[in-house]
C-alpha cells in the first residue's frame, strides 16, 4: 500500500485536476437548473426530505399554536346533529358559524385566530354582515387568507402607503340600531370598499434591504401565451375591514409538488403582500413592518436567520400529529352550545388559553391536501402552522452558504481522487461511492436536524462520484497497454479485422421500436425473500432451486409463443404478440399463464416431497398498446416493451395478494380472449396516477373446464359484487355467505365480505365509491 500511496503523491497534479474539474461540474449542474443533467436538484431534495424525516427523532409539540380542523368527522357530525344542522346548514356553513367559533375561542382565552380560508365569495348578505360586525366588535384578532389569480378575477390595486395598525388600534363599528317590536328591518346593503381601501387592507409595509428584491406573485399565461401577473383576491367587503390582517395562502410548492420553503413577502410590482403567517406573527410580535435583507428577517425586536435570497426552509419539526395539538371544528362549536346550555364541555379546560388557533380544511373533499417532507398528503394548513410557530420562536432551516457547499464538495473530490488513484483496487472502486452516499446522508441529515442548516449534499456526493469515476478511468487507461500487447500477440494468428473485433466491442444496432398492441405477463413467487433468506448460507442451493423453477416456467410459456423479456430475481417477465405478430396474443398469454400455473403446481409437489420451499406463484396479465423494441443504451439493451400497460400487468400480479388469487388479467385481455376462457369479474380498480378505473378479472381456466362447484361460487360472487356497487351491503353479504359455504377458502369472497362489513358499519358522508385504488 505504501508504494501505491507514493504513486498517488507523484500524481498530485492529476488528483488536483480531477478534483477541481469534478467539483466545477457538480457545482454548475447543482446551481444552474438549465445545466442539471445529473439531476442534482432532485437528488438534493430527496436527500433533504429523507434526512429530515429520518433524523427528527423527538418532535417538540408547539406550545403556542394549535389547530382546529374541518375534517370528515366534522362534516358528518355537523350534518347528523340536528341543532347544529339547523343553525349552520351543511358545508360550506353559514358564516355565523365562524363568528360563533371566534366568540367561543375568545371566551376560552385564545390569543388570535388564523383562518386558512379566503372568504372571497359572498354568501348570504345578512350573515356576511353579521360576521363582519361581530369580528370587528370582538376583542380577539382574526386573520384570513388571500388567494391570487390573474385579472379579471384578481384585483389590480393602486399603489398605497401601507401601514400595520395593531388590532387594538382598529376602531370597532357602531352597532346597528335595533328595531322596535313589530318594526320591519331591511336587510343591510352590501358593503363596498374602494380599491384604495382594499389596497390599504391587504398591502403590508415591507422593507427590502441589501439589494434583496421581493419575488413577484406567480405569473400565468393569457390566451396568447403571454405571462401576466397574478393579483390578490380580497375577502368580501363586509369581512375585510373587520379582520386584524390578511395574508397570502399560496402553497409555494417546489417543482415536485412538495412544500419545503417559503418566501415571506411578495410584490405585484406595485404593492407588497405578506404571507398569512407573517401577517399574524407581525401583530403577535408587535412589528409595524417587515424588514428583509440577505440572511435576515426582522419582525419588531425579533431577528430571524433566513436564506440569502430572502426565503427559508420550513421547520416542520416532525409529523403533524407530533408537532401540533389538534381539535375538530365540530367539537369547538359543540362545546360552545354545551356551555350556553350550562353543560360540561367535551374539550379539556384551558385547551385554547394563550394559544394561536389555526383553522383549516382537513377533509379530502375540501381539496386542500398537500405534500411535505414528512407526508405525501397533509392539509395545507400545516404549512402556515409550522411557519407561524417558527416565526414566534425564531427558527427556520437555512441553506448553507454556497462557498461552504462548494468547499465541502472539493474536499470530498480530492479525497476520492487520492483514494481511488492510490488504492487501484476494484473493491475500493465499487465500495467508495456507496460509502459516499451513506456518509453524506447521515452527516447532512444530522446537520439539518441539529443545526437547522441545509448543506447541499447532492453536490458534494456528485463531486465525489465524478472524481471517483474519472480516477477509475485514469486507472483503466493502463489497461490499454495490455490490449496493445494482446493485439501484437494474436496478430500473427488472426487477421487484423478479427483482432480488432476481439480487442474492441462491435457496434451495436441502432435503438428502434414501434407501438403495438401486445399482452404483458408478470409472475412472482410468494414469499421468495423470506425463503431465500434461509439459504443465505447455501447460495448454491438457492440458485439451483431458482434455476429449476425459471427453466420449467419459461418452457411452459415459450410453448405458447412467449418472448422472454427478463428475469428479475424470481420474477418472470415476458410479452406475447412481439416480435412474432400473433393476432391471438391475448389468448396465448392466458393459455401460457394457465400452463405456467399448472407447471408450478407440479414443481410445488416435487419440492414438497424433497423438503424444499414452496414456490406458489402469482401472475398478472394485461393487454395494451405499448412501445416495443430494443430499449437501453449503447452499452446494454434488450428487446422489451414499455408503457402503462406493462405497469398495470405488474400491478395486477401484486394485487393477487389482496384478493388471494393466482392469475389476474386486465379488461382488454378479457375482451380479446373472452370466448375461450372462464373468468370471474373481481373488481373495478384505479391505478395510482390514473383517474379512469378499469375492470380486472380472475383467470380460472379455459372454456368449459370450470367445475360446477366453482361455477356456483363465481355466480354468487358476481351477484354480490353488483349489490356491493349499489351499496346494498347486507344483500351482498348474504350472497357471499352462500359462496363461502360452497368454498370456504375463496379469497375474493372473503375480501369483498370484509369490505361490505366495513362500509356497512362505518358509512361515509360522501357518495359511496365502489372503485378500489391499487397503490402498489
Amino acid at each position: 500500500m505504501s508504494s501505491r500511496l507514493q504513486a498517488a503523491r507523484r500524481s498530485w497534479k492529476l488528483c488536483a485536476a480531477i478534483a477541481l474539474t469534478s467539483t466545477a461540474v457538480a457545482a454548475l449542474t447543482a446551481r444552474l437548473d438549465a445545466l442539471d443533467v445529473l439531476g442534482l436538484h432532485d437528488a438534493d431534495q430527496s436527500m433533504y426530505d429523507r434526512g429530515l424525516a429520518r433524523f427528527t427523532l423527538r418532535p417538540q409539540r408547539s406550545p403556542d399554536v394549535v389547530i382546529v380542523e374541518v375534517d370528515d368527522r366534522t362534516l358528518q357530525l355537523m350534518s347528523s346533529t340536528l341543532a347544529l344542522r339547523n343553525k349552520y346548514g351543511s358545508w360550506p356553513y353559514v358564516r355565523i358559524a365562524w363568528l360563533d367559533l371566534a366568540e367561543h375561542l375568545t371566551a376560552e382565552g385564545a390569543r388570535a385566530i388564523v383562518l386558512d380560508f379566503t372568504f372571497d365569495e359572498p354568501a348570504d348578505t345578512t350573515y356576511d354582515t353579521l360576521l363582519g360586525d361581530g369580528l370587528a366588535r370582538g376583542h380577539l384578532p382574526v386573520y384570513a387568507g388571500v388567494a391570487t389569480y390573474p385579472p379579471p378575477v384578481g384585483l389590480r390595486l393602486p399603489k398605497v402607503e401601507p401601514r400595520n395598525p395593531f388590532p387594538s388600534e382598529i376602531a370597532a363599528p357602531a352597532p346597528a340600531p335595533e328595531a322596535a317590536d313589530g318594526e320591519f328591518v331591511e336587510t343591510p346593503a352590501v358593503a363596498k370598499l374602494s380599491d384604495e381601501q382594499t389596497a390599504l387592507a391587504l398591502a403590508f409595509p415591507v422593507v427590502a434591504e441589501g439589494g434583496l428584491r421581493l419575488p413577484e406573485l406567480r405569473r400565468e399565461p393569457d390566451r396568447e401565451g403571454k405571462p401576466r401577473m397574478a393579483e390578490p383576491v380580497p375577502p368580501i367587503a363586509t369581512i375585510l375591514p373587520a379582520l386584524a390582517g390578511a395574508g397570502l395562502v399560496e402553497p409555494e410548492a417546489d417543482s415536485d409538488g412538495k412544500m419545503r420553503r417559503t418566501r415571506f413577502a411578495y410584490t405585484d410590482g406595485v404593492n407588497a403582500f405578506v404571507t398569512l403567517s407573517v401577517a399574524a406573527a407581525a401583530d403577535l410580535l408587535h412589528a409595524r413592518e417587515v424588514r428583509l435583507s440577505p440572511g435576515r428577517l426582522q419582525l419588531g425586536d425579533r431577528t430571524i436567520p433566513i436564506n440569502q435570497d430572502g426565503s427559508a426552509e420550513i421547520d416542520y419539526g416532525g409529523s403533524l400529529d407530533a408537532r401540533f395539538q389538534r381539535f375538530t371544528f365540530f367539537d369547538v362549536l359543540n362545546d360552545r352550545n354545551r356551555k350556553a346550555e350550562h353543560q360540561p364541555p367535551y374539550l379539556p379546560p384551558g385547551s385554547f388559553k394563550d394559544k394561536v388557533v389555526l383553522v383549516g380544511g382537513f377533509a379530502p373533499g375540501l381539496a386542500d391536501l398537500k405534500a411535505t417532507p414528512f407526508s405525501p398528503l397533509v392539509p395545507g394548513v400545516v404549512k402556515h402552522a409550522a411557519e407561524l410557530d417558527s416565526l414566534l420562536h425564531g427558527r427556520f432551516i437555512v441553506q448553507a452558504r454556497p462557498v461552504v457547499s462548494v468547499g465541502l464538495a472539493l474536499l470530498v473530490a480530492v479525497l476520492s481522487a487520492v483514494l481511488v488513484l492510490g488504492a487501484r483496487n476494484i473493491f475500493v472502486e465499487i465500495a467508495w461511492p456507496l460509502v459516499l452516499y451513506a456518509g453524506f446522508f447521515v452527516v447532512s441529515g444530522l446537520i439539518l436536524v441539529t443545526a437547522r442548516v441545509h448543506v447541499d449534499a447532492a453536490m458534494g456526493m456528485a463531486a465525489g462520484i465524478l472524481s471517483s469515476l474519472a480516477s477509475i478511468a485514469a486507472n483503466h487507461l493502463f489497461a490499454n497497454r495490455e490490449r496493445e500487447r494482446m493485439k501484437q500477440m494474436f496478430g500473427r494468428y488472426l487477421s487484423p479485422a478479427v483482432v480488432e473485433q476481439l480487442a474492441d466491442q462491435p457496434d451495436l444496432p441502432k435503438l428502434t421500436g414501434e407501438a403495438l398492441e401486445i399482452t404483458a405477463f408478470f409472475s412472482d413467487i410468494r414469499g421468495f425473500s423470506t425463503f431465500s433468506e434461509k439459504y443465505k448460507d447455501d447460495p448454491r442451493g438457492l440458485v439451483q432451486i431458482l434455476n429449476t423453477y425459471l427453466t420449467r416456467v419459461s418452457a411452459a410459456l415459450l410453448q405458447h409463443g412467449a418472448c422472454l423479456d427478463k428475469y428479475i430475481g424470481d420474477a418472470v417477465v415476458c410479452i406475447f404478440g412481439a416480435p412474432v405478430r400473433h393476432p391471438d396474443h391475448a389468448l396465448r398469454a392466458c393459455r401460457g399463464a394457465l400452463a405456467a400455473r399448472a407447471e408450478v403446481d407440479r414443481i410445488r409437489a416435487e419440492f414438497r416431497e424433497k423438503g424444499l420451499p414452496d414456490v406458489y406463484t402469482r401472475i398478472g396479465v394485461n393487454t395494451a398498446v405499448m412501445f416495443v423494441g430494443n430499449v437501453g443504451s449503447e452499452q446494454l439493451f434488450n428487446y422489451t416493451a414499455i408503457g402503462d400497460g406493462m405497469n398495470l400487468a405488474a400491478r395486477l400480479e401484486g394485487a393477487n395478494k389482496s384478493y388471494e388469487t393466482a392469475i389476474m388479467i386486465g379488461e382488454r385481455t378479457w375482451e380479446l380472449a373472452r370466448d375461450f376462457i372462464e373468468v370471474r369479474e373481481l373488481d373495478r380498480v384505479r391505478v395510482a396516477g390514473k383517474t379512469e378505473p378499469v375492470t380486472v378479472y380472475e383467470l380460472l381456466c379455459l372454456k368449459d373446464q370450470l367445475p360446477e362447484a366453482k361455477r356456483k361460487v363465481v355466480r354468487f360472487y358476481e351477484a354480490a359484487l353488483a349489490h356491493y356497487r349499489e351499496a346494498r351491503f347486507d344483500d351482498a353479504l348474504q350472497l357471499l355467505g352462500q359462496a363461502l359455504a360452497v368454498q370456504e377458502d375463496d379469497g375474493p369472497s372473503r375480501l369483498l365480505a370484509a369490505r361490505c362489513r366495513k362500509y356497512r358499519d362505518q358509512p361515509t358522508v360522501s357518495p359511496f365509491d365502489p372503485v378500489t385504488s391499487l397503490e402498489k
